[in-house]
């Protein structure tokens, strides 16, 4: 199994094999949370206007996601998992858009198969990949907005790869960095109402799901399904 660490946008567009798009902070740790609530599938988008038209042609859907991290005009809910928490989305289809990981799943194109990366499922990610045992496993860090790499979607595709190859992970490191670093944006007092402290923890907590999230193409759209592990 050969296993390739890729970055950004253009990680996605050369990554192979089974990609697993990486989005922490807090896509797909957001999706994670909705699926537990219920969802009964979420359709990623990266373009926003998309969201904003799929909405109009079907009122009962529900809009998710973030620009410059804050919850867009007209949108049901940011991309925040504390938000969630109240959140009645039985067998309710989300649309999600976000800055990065939805970005991430539109561009990776030369995949021939897509699952979703955060630490709420990171075990369930690696035994789904040991399943498969692909010749090839790209895993790609979105990082902030598709600018610039972060230390917690880099940290969890490392953990994933030590998963892969039998190495050790040592996840309070991981945690103590990660707080210290980019995840000091969620205890800033002036971003509390988008991205509060709690978001931190629920992002951080380790194997929390014992799903993956599995990409399908469906008429012309992408959707996501929880596929159980």
């Amino acid at each position: 199994m050969e296993i390739k660490i890729e970055q950004l946008l253009e990680g996605a567009g050369k990554a192979n094999g089974l990609a697993v798009i990486i989005d922490v902070f807090r896509a797909f740790t957001t999706a994670c949370y909705a699926f537990s609530k219920g969802a009964g599938e979420i359709i990623p988008v990266g373009d926003i206007e998309k969201a904003y038209q799929l909405k109009k042609e079907y009122p009962e859907y529900i809009l998710m996601g973030e620009r410059n991290e804050k919850k867009p005009a007209g949108f049901d809910f940011g991309n925040s998992p504390t938000h969630l928490l109240d959140a009645g989305l039985s067998g309710k289809t989300i649309v999600h858009t976000t800055s990065s990981g939805t970005q991430g799943i539109d561009n990776a194109v030369n995949a021939n198969e897509i699952i979703t990366g955060s630490f709420v499922n990171v075990g369930a990610i690696a035994r789904f990949i040991k399943a498969r045992n692909p010749e090839k496993v790209s895993l790609v860090c979105m990082g902030y907005a598709c600018q610039y790499p972060t230390d917690e979607d880099t940290l969890c595709a490392e953990y994933i790869k030590n998963e892969l190859e039998g190495e050790p992970n040592n996840f309070k490191v991981i945690v103590k960095t990660i707080r210290e670093g980019s995840g000091a944006r969620f205890f800033e007092p002036a971003k509390q109402s988008w991205a509060p402290g709690t978001d931190f923890e629920f992002c951080m907590t380790r194997n929390r799901f014992d799903f993956v999230l599995k990409v399908q193409k469906k008429e012309g759209l992408n959707f996501l399904k929880k596929f159980e592990i």
